[in-house]
């Protein structure tokens, strides 16, 4: 067995997600297990260089997590040969121009999304990784939800019989900032920023849709800004002007209608932070990120509706959880491994910077669909 070194260079992650799901809980946890086993029985070690702007956070995240390498100087960063992969988990707005810059210095890439503020520029990413041929790749964490994997497990053994709709519900309440911290950063509500739940949640909800239930056909979407001022991380007001909530019904292949509500402006009364329930001919399920329950055709009840009686009988009682048929880990750390898999053996990889600008054709023709006021159909996407 060979050890190969893989440098790694982690470019923005001392926001939340960065250092839990992608420092913490991917890239950490793949070294402390000793590396990600090849198909040959060779092992490729993660050297994680942390870049960011602010000296003080970058070299605080590196000292507290006894990561060896850090930097504010990028360009430096790139520079050096001995790392090959660039990722970024920074803001949106400053994605596109990173990519490109890490893919001309040569390295390969790996990014949070959305991969763009706009569908032009993040087609323009994707050709210009076919133009370097930079390996690339995107996260699709949620496709790694235990919940979710339950659920696609259901329709891999035909439980739902022919599938109908699918029901989803995100979000919970983001505090505004003033009299209690918000959990979310502040350029999340700025348009500038490359803020907004539109363009952030509807790239994770097309390739759930594509993956798990089928191809995207057509859009409508109203989003909202139902809280127009928020306070930043200094404390200090600000307008908050990107949408901070979305509405959205899709078509998918196969005549299945799905509703998606997502929002930072509401309060949660469902059993976990995001759901899908998926209705079908032979049964029904729903899914969180960790559980999902089921019921069948044969265990239906058949309620009457009658509004002069109180309900006597338990709705939710009439479900059964699903069990775990494998073990599950972290879903960032599973991709996480996937991909480098990719990179140094060809394994197979589909979450390509394509697939990522599917997201934000999505994006973008939801807030089209909001703009206009009228359904809008998915063009087929080529590169």
């Amino acid at each position: 067995m060979t050890e190969i070194r893989l440098g790694i260079l982690m470019n923005g992650v001392t926001g939340r997600m960065g250092t839990n799901q992608h420092l913490i809980r991917s890239i950490l946890a793949i070294m402390a297990q000793g590396g990600v086993e090849l198909a040959n029985g060779d092992r490729v070690m993660p050297d994680p260089i942390l870049v960011g702007r602010n000296a003080e956070k970058v070299e605080a995240l590196a000292k507290e997590h006894n990561v060896e390498r850090w930097t504010t100087d990028l360009d430096a960063a790139l520079a050096n040969s001995d790392d090959r992969l660039f990722f970024d988990a920074a803001s949106t707005n400053l994605r596109v121009e990173l990519l490109k810059k890490a893919m001309d210095a040569g390295k390969d890439i790996y990014c949070e999304k959305p991969i763009a503020e706009n569908f032009e520029t993040a087609m323009d990413v994707v050709r210009h990784a076919a133009k370097t041929g930079a390996k690339n790749g995107v996260v699709h964490d949620k496709l790694s939800l235990p919940g979710l994997l339950k659920l696609a497990h259901l329709i891999e053994e035909g439980f739902f019989g022919r599938i109908l709709s699918v029901k989803g519900e995100f979000g919970y309440w983001v505090f505004e900032g003033d009299d209690e911290p918000a959990q979310r950063p502040s350029w999340n509500y700025r348009n500038a920023d490359g803020g907004g739940i539109i363009l952030d949640m509807l790239c994770h909800w097309r390739y759930v849709m594509e993956n798990i239930f089928g191809a995207v056909k057509s859009v409508s979407c109203l989003g909202a800004t139902h809280i127009p001022k928020r306070w930043d991380e200094n404390g200090e007001a600000y307008e908050a002007d990107a949408d901070d909530a979305a509405y959205a019904t899709f078509e998918l292949e196969g005549g299945i209608i799905a509703q998606i509500n997502s929002s930072w402006c509401t309060r949660v009364n469902r059993s976990d932070l995001v759901t899908f329930q998926v209705d079908g001919t032979k049964g029904s399920a729903v899914a969180g990120l960790h559980k999902c329950v089921a019921q069948s055709l044969a265990d239906t009840p058949k309620p009457v509706w009658n509004p002069d009686e109180p309900r006597t009988n338990d709705f939710l009682a009439d479900w059964s959880e699903v069990p775990a048929h494998m073990d599950f880990d972290n879903g960032f750390k599973v991709q996480w491994e996937m991909f480098i898999r990719h990179l140094f053996e060809d394994a197979p990889w589909k979450y390509t910077l394509l697939e990522g600008a599917k997201g934000v054709q999505l994006a973008e023709l939801g807030m089209q669909s909001w703009a206009e006021r009228r359904w809008i159909d998915i063009p087929d996407l080529e590169a």
